[in-house]
């Protein structure tokens, strides 16, 4: 009962401070203040809450059940989304035993204001930029180059400023010389598995995701090409300064860098992170 009641605390949490942001600063206080005073978290040592990026839900979802299955009695609540949108959850009080996210840039706030353990931290998995188009396009698409032409209208990127993948897309346009030409094409998705869902339906004649979103989909997306940035993209992921439980949240990031982990975030097309 109190693993329920705290991940629907968690799931309260997350879709009023969504309301919030959106009806308005007076709102955004009132869900701060309501998350300072609401019930005092209780260090369960059978549940960790871990936060993490978009990119990760299919390969955290398996790792979830294998550490479970290792570790009986514990549980792993997975709450998924933007890098950005979860470093705000956790900056408004939600829950967090681990965050993971997907750029370093994120994890580097994280730590500046204080919400991780810094000496926890640790890349556990890197991965890839890729420019993709809906399987059945007929529009010739070859290279970002290509996305210039009057052929494309709609082109799906992460937002900038809470998606990392968006971050890299425009990092990686503007290296090329690009950018000032394709931001008016631009469609803003607030996490990377909606940039995908985009293109997936055909609703965008491109888009930029990771390489393991479009290996989820690769019956329903072409990959043009693979993109280059000015930085490499790996995985970072820490205890919650905040964690209750912090003891099982060490365990969960032993395990996630652990050969078992490892192989299984291999299975979803990740790759190993530089000394791990």
């Amino acid at each position: 009962m109190k693993s329920r009641s705290r991940y629907a605390r968690l799931i309260r949490f997350a879709r009023f401070a969504r309301f919030a942001r959106l009806a308005g600063p007076a709102v955004l206080a009132l869900a701060v203040f309501a998350a300072a005073i609401g019930p005092v978290r209780a260090a369960w040592a059978g549940e960790i809450v871990v936060s993490a990026a978009a990119s990760l839900t299919d390969a955290l979802a398996k790792v979830k059940t294998a550490f479970e299955k290792e570790n009986p009695g514990t549980t792993v609540v997975t709450n998924f989304g933007a890098s950005g949108t979860l470093l705000k959850q956790m900056e408004q009080g939600a829950p967090v035993d681990v965050f993971a996210s997907a750029d370093e840039t994120t994890m580097d706030l994280a730590k500046l204001k204080k919400l991780i353990d810094p000496d926890s931290r640790v890349d556990f998995a890197a991965n890839s930029l890729v420019l993709i188009v809906p399987v059945e396009s007929k529009i010739p698409v070859s290279g970002p180059e290509a996305l210039a032409g009057p052929g494309v209208a709609r082109i799906a990127v992460g937002n900038p400023n809470l998606v990392p993948v968006g971050r890299y897309a425009v990092e990686s346009f503007a290296a090329s010389g690009l950018l000032e030409s394709l931001r008016p094409k631009f469609i803003d998705g607030e996490s990377v598995r909606q940039v995908l869902d985009y293109c997936v339906r055909g609703e965008v004649d491109a888009a930029v995701v990771f390489a393991t979103d479009a290996l989820a989909a690769k019956d329903k997306v072409r990959v043009a090409a693979v993109l280059t940035g000015p930085a490499p993209i790996t995985y970072p992921v820490a205890i919650a300064a905040g964690s209750g439980n912090k003891e099982a949240a060490a365990s969960f990031l032993r395990y996630l860098t652990s050969a078992p982990g490892q192989e299984i975030l291999a299975g979803y097309g990740f790759k190993k992170a530089a000394g791990n």
